[in-house]
């Protein structure tokens, strides 16, 4: 009777959560649609009454191509400049600063093919995966084409002397620490002269540094963080997203795309048979495990950072979330009204969850109460620095003057009443908090961060 009184209520929170993830999804794609609807429909009412005023650019000023591009990363199921129209994933906020690239990489891919894919939306040429990895991992070696057309390089000149800032978020800070370990590694075949100082500066926001216990909530398997429950919501997503890209609509791989091109999913190549075997889990991402989410397990975070650095010349900066508070010693949600109805839910379990006694801690020391304080989607304990293996050099400030001078090399981390996607998608939901972080965000990168490098003025001697 027990048994079948936790079954019943697993399947009625799955269900739950299946409907809520869904009906959230299609308002996200309903949104856009009308939004791009209503403007077209502007553009055509009021055409007749437009005129074009030709601005002419002041030669003595610095042109726009002189700064230092901000780059801002997008997370899990996230999209770039060129997806869902004229829907903003930074709500916006690209608009906030002259020289801002917002790249759209794959949505659900892996960590490691989307720091590659980065690398080539920066600096242009064909996407390359790398030969052994695609072998292992069962997909093309090559990917999309950027050059002088329909998929352009947006920063050619990119080197040493040329650097970035990044902000990433969620496991887009996870994918600009991988691309600028490659760059240190010096791992992309062609470019010899690759290294971390290509990245000037990495902001995080809600950073996916060390994984997070939703994933075991969501269907990862505890025991080994790869694997998936029979029956999970990862489980009904992996099958709509094998169905999606097997359809290979055209109008809506254009709209939106979960960024598996590259395993050839599409019925013109795949074939009935392909669609069955990836259905069965025999093939495709899930089948080797080249996806997002086994690395986002605590296990497969250990994994990526057992190889990433932290740079003595590189400023980072992290963003830490969480709605959760403590009453009687009990961590619980702080409140309703301020966090996201898709989030609430979550959030609760993740403050209530504890890991399974009969497989193995995920690492040596791992309390349940550190990974109570949470956004809804990661833990606040994940997000701060890089800590799992080794903990990196951190500072824990208040006001974001706290820490200027800005010292490179050091994470510099703030702790903010947030959810997960608070200040992303929806600009008005954040409100005045919204522009008080961006414009933090931008005024550092472009008032107090710079290479300390000793420089000589035209009149000053040597």
């Amino acid at each position: 009777m027990i048994r079948w009184w936790i079954s019943s209520f697993q399947l009625a929170e799955l269900f739950i959560s299946s409907v809520v993830h869904l009906l959230y999804g299609f308002y996200v794609y309903s949104t856009a649609v009308a939004a791009d609807l209503s403007q077209a429909l502007s553009e055509c009412v009021f055409k007749s009454n437009v005129s074009l005023e030709v601005k002419k650019q002041d030669p003595s000023k610095s042109t726009v191509d002189d700064l230092p591009p901000i780059v801002l990363v997008h997370g899990i199921f996230g999209f770039g400049k060129g997806k869902f129209g004229s829907f903003s994933y930074f709500g916006g906020a690209e608009k906030k600063d002259e020289r801002v690239l917002v790249p759209d990489l794959g949505s659900l891919t892996s960590i490691y093919d989307r720091a590659r894919e980065l690398f080539y939306y920066l600096k242009g040429g064909r996407v390359d995966y790398g030969e052994q990895h695609s072998k292992t991992c069962g997909h093309s070696r090559f990917g999309r084409i950027y050059e002088q057309g329909k998929l352009k390089w947006h920063y050619p000149q990119w080197d040493e002397d040329h650097p970035i800032h990044f902000v990433g978020h969620s496991a887009g800070a996870q994918v600009v620490r991988v691309l600028q370990q490659m760059l240190a590694d010096k791992a992309f075949e062609g470019y010899e002269n690759t290294s971390e100082n290509w990245v000037l500066s990495i902001t995080a926001l809600s950073g996916a540094f060390n994984g997070t216990t939703r994933t075991y909530l969501d269907g990862m398997l505890p025991e080994d963080g790869q694997n998936m429950k029979p029956l999970c919501l990862l489980q009904l997503c992996r099958l709509g997203v094998i169905i999606y890209d097997w359809l290979d609509i055209p109008l809506l791989k254009a709209y939106y795309n979960f960024g598996f091109d590259h395993f050839n999913l599409s019925w013109r190549k795949a074939g009935l048979w392909g669609l069955v075997d990836c259905l069965l889990g025999n093939a495709g991402p899930w089948a080797t495990g080249d996806w997002i989410l086994p690395d986002l397990t605590i296990q497969g975070s250990i994994k990526l950072n057992s190889n990433l650095q932290t740079f003595p010349n590189t400023f980072y900066f992290s963003y830490a979330t969480k709605r959760t508070r403590k009453i009687l010693g009990v961590t619980v949600p702080s409140g309703i009204l301020g966090i996201h109805p898709m989030l609430f839910m979550r959030v609760l379990q993740m403050s209530l969850y504890r890991y399974p006694t009969d497989v193995p801690l995920p690492y040596k020391g791992y309390r349940d109460e550190d990974w109570q304080d949470n956004d809804g989607a990661l833990n606040t304990i994940s997000m701060t620095h890089p800590r799992l293996p080794i903990e990196h050099p951190s500072c824990s400030i208040v006001n974001d003057s706290d820490c200027q001078p800005l010292q490179p090399g050091i994470w510099y981390y703030k702790i903010v009443e947030a959810d997960h996607i608070f200040f992303i998608l929806n600009r008005e939901r954040a409100g005045v908090q919204f522009d008080l972080m961006y414009d933090n965000i931008f005024e550092r990168c472009r008032k107090h961060i710079f290479r300390k490098t000793s420089q000589t003025l035209p009149n000053e001697a040597p």
